[in-house]
């Protein structure tokens, strides 16, 4: 694909480890994947299971997740997990989505034609 040919799919990142060493792994990723696809990709990162812990703060990464929010990215979490684990919207830095099944919606996207990463 050429720079000139418009992106119309998607990537979605699949987050669901709760090291904060391997959720900054994926975050930098994302920034490496931004960087050299252009800002105006479309990129959601989806975090299930013990991954939602980034999406709560737990993980110390507020200020990067905030910076990939601030670049256009999409940081979801499972209501599936956050059931499981007695934890309420509000339980979830700003601007965090919530999608009904982590892996559904993965499956959703990969369907629609978005790529798949699992850094």
């Amino acid at each position: 694909m050429s720079p000139q040919t418009p992106m119309t799919d998607g990537v979605v990142v699949h987050l669901p480890e709760s090291d904060p060493q391997r959720q900054a792994t994926v975050l930098r990723n994302t920034t490496n994947l931004i960087r050299a696809l252009g800002p105006g990709t479309v990129v959601e990162v989806v975090t299930h299971g013990p991954g939602v812990e980034l999406c709560t703060g737990e993980s110390g990464l507020a200020d990067t997740v905030a910076a990939l929010q601030g670049e256009g990215v999409t940081v979801c979490a499972c209501a599936n997990t956050l059931t499981a684990r007695k934890l309420s919207e509000d339980d979830l830095m700003p601007g965090v989505a919530v999608v009904d099944s982590g892996v559904a919606h993965l499956v959703r996207r990969q369907r629609e034609g978005w790529s798949y990463l699992r850094p």
